[in-house]
C-alpha cells in the first residue's frame, strides 16, 4: 500500500465528496479524502475503456457501428448505423467529447458485446491493482454494479501513462476525424478543460450523471514529475482539481537517481583481450521524492560478474532497476563500455602456458 504523505485535511476547502492526488510512477498518495470510498464514476468509465480498447484492439481496423451503437443515450459522436471509423478515430471520439456511442461500436467490435468487454474492462482494471471497481458498461451510464473508488480511478489513469498512446490521446486538445457523408469532417475540441487552464496538463477525463455528480480525473507532468488527480461528486471540479495538482507538485521534486553514463559494475571478461569491461546506464533516471523519504529508495544491478568474449561497444549487458518500498519503479540498460575481441587461438595457448609456468614458480621454487 503506497505511503500517503499528506494528513487527511491539508486542502480542507475542497468541494468534492470524495479526492486524491498520486504521482504516477510510486503510486505515492500526496493526499487524499474518502478515496476508498464507493462511487458511481460517470464517464470517467472511459480511462479504462480506452486502456483495454489500446491493449485488445488493432488501431488500423475499421470498427462499423450498430444500430445499438448508434441510438446509445447520452453524450454522442452523432454515429448513424453502419458508419465506419478507425478504431484510433473511436477512441479520440470517446476521449475528446466523451461519445458513448463509440464506446459501445469499439466493445462490439473487439468483444462481439458490451457485456463481454466490460469484463475485460473489470479483469484489467484488478490486474493493475484497481481491485475495488466493476464495470458493467463502457460509459459510466449509472449502474448500481458500475462503481470505482477516487483511488482506483488514480491507478488506472497512473497505468494508462505508461502507455504513450494513451498519453498522446488524454492530452490532445482539437482533433479533426473523418464524418462519412457529410460535407465536412468531425471538429473535436476535448471537454476537459484543464488542458488549457494548468500548466503542464495532459489528461486526462471529465464525467457527469445525476447519480454520480460532477466528475474528473486530471493530471500533470512538470520537469519529469507525472501527477493524477480526482475529484468526484464536486462542486467545483476545476477549482479542486487545481488545488490538488498545486498541492501535489508543492510536495516533490525530481530527484536525479542514475545519471546516463554512470559507471555501476564491472564485468570479468573470459577469453578477452582485455580482462574487464564497465558497464554504464544507458539514460538518466529522475524520479520524483518528498522530503525524508530517500531512504524508500533502492537501485538493484541485473548483470553477470562474468562473461566471455567477444563483447561489442554499446552491448545490453544488463539493467539497473529503481525499487520504491521494494517495488520496481523505473529501469535503465547496462551497456559495455567498449569492445572486448576474443583473443585468437594461439594468444590464448600463451596465456595457458604463462599460467603453468607461473603456478610451478610460485609453488615449486
Amino acid at each position: 500500500m503506497p505511503k500517503t504523505v499528506a494528513a487527511q485535511d491539508s486542502i480542507p476547502d475542497l468541494t468534492a465528496k470524495a479526492a486524491i492526488v498520486m504521482e504516477a510512477s510510486t503510486g505515492k498518495v500526496l493526499y487524499s479524502r474518502n478515496a476508498e470510498e464507493r462511487r458511481y464514476p460517470a464517464s470517467t468509465t472511459k480511462i479504462i475503456t480506452l486502456i483495454t480498447a489500446l491493449e485488445y484492439g488493432k488501431l488500423d481496423d475499421v470498427v462499423t457501428a450498430s444500430q445499438n451503437a448508434a441510438t446509445t443515450e447520452g453524450s454522442s459522436l452523432w454515429l448513424l448505423p453502419g458508419e465506419q471509423l478507425t478504431l484510433l478515430d473511436m477512441l479520440y471520439g470517446i476521449m475528446l467529447v466523451s461519445g458513448n456511442d463509440a464506446t459501445v461500436a469499439v466493445a462490439e467490435h473487439i468483444s462481439g458485446s458490451v457485456d463481454v468487454f466490460a469484463k475485460l474492462m473489470t479483469e484489467k482494471a484488478h490486474s493493475i491493482g484497481a481491485v475495488n471497481s466493476n464495470f458493467v458498461n463502457t460509459s459510466g451510464l449509472p449502474d448500481e454494479r458500475h462503481y470505482t473508488t477516487a483511488h482506483d480511478l488514480a491507478k488506472i489513469a497512473a497505468y494508462g501513462y505508461k502507455n504513450p498512446l494513451f498519453t498522446q490521446i488524454v492530452s490532445t486538445q482539437h482533433k479533426i476525424i473523418p464524418w462519412p457523408g457529410k460535407e465536412h469532417d468531425r471538429d473535436l475540441y476535448n471537454e476537459n478543460r484543464m488542458l488549457w487552464l494548468y500548466d503542464g496538463a495532459n489528461g486526462v477525463k471529465t464525467g457527469y450523471t445525476d447519480a454520480a455528480g460532477r466528475c474528473l480525473v486530471s493530471a500533470a507532468n512538470r520537469n519529469g514529475v507525472q501527477l493524477v488527480a480526482v475529484v468526484l461528486d464536486s462542486e467545483r471540479m476545476w477549482d479542486d482539481s487545481i488545488k490538488l495538482l498545486n498541492y501535489g507538485f508543492a510536495q516533490l521534486k525530481p530527484v536525479p537517481v542514475v545519471h546516463k553514463g554512470d559507471i555501476l559494475k564491472t564485468v570479468k571478461i573470459s577469453e578477452g583481450k582485455t580482462g574487464n569491461v564497465k558497464l554504464v546506464a544507458d539514460q538518466d533516471i529522475v524520479l520524483p521524492m518528498a522530503d525524508n523519504e530517500h531512504d524508500q529508495f533502492s537501485t538493484v544491478i541485473d548483470a553477470p560478474n562474468k562473461m566471455n568474449a567477444p563483447v561489442a561497444a554499446g552491448q545490453k549487458i544488463g539493467t539497473v532497476k529503481v525499487l520504491y518500498n521494494n517495488v520496481e519503479v523505473a529501469n535503465a540498460d547496462l551497456l559495455a563500455d567498449q569492445q572486448v575481441e576474443r583473443k585468437s587461438f594461439f594468444g590464448m595457448l600463451w596465456g595457458s602456458v604463462l599460467g603453468i609456468v607461473s603456478f610451478v614458480i610460485h609453488n615449486f621454487a
